[in-house]
């Protein structure tokens, strides 16, 4: 599965982004996706994700302001991130778990100045 993420940048803190990630495997075949992110400095983290009945997980940081979506035509999912904050600053990396394996994605950087 090779996944393609896109929508990361540089806004101010209080703004909005939407990342988007597209799968090249069906959906169907396709038991989670979601999103990591590292930060300068600290370890990878889970920000959230989504499994195939639709059940979202969010990490307690994020939780009131990131939306996990996906779009199973279109083999995508999104991370919409409403009142970004510095410490949102990371590269976030789309993942794809599927038959057991892991997939991941190149990151993108997502950078929210103060």
């Amino acid at each position: 599965v090779q996944l393609q993420a896109s929508g990361g940048g540089l806004v101010q803190a209080g703004a909005s982004l939407s990342l988007s990630c597209v799968a090249s495997a069906d959906m169907f075949s396709i038991h989670a996706m979601g999103w990591y992110r590292r930060a300068p400095g600290k370890q990878r983290e889970l920000v959230a994700h989504i499994i195939s009945s639709g059940r979202t997980n969010y990490a307690d940081s994020v939780k009131g302001r990131f939306t996990i979506s996906r779009d199973n035509n279109k083999n995508t999912v999104y991370l919409q991130m409403n009142s970004l904050k510095p410490e949102d600053t990371a590269v976030y990396y789309c993942y794809a778990a599927r038959e057991g394996s892991d997939y991941w994605g190149r990151g993108t950087q997502v950078t929210v100045s103060s």
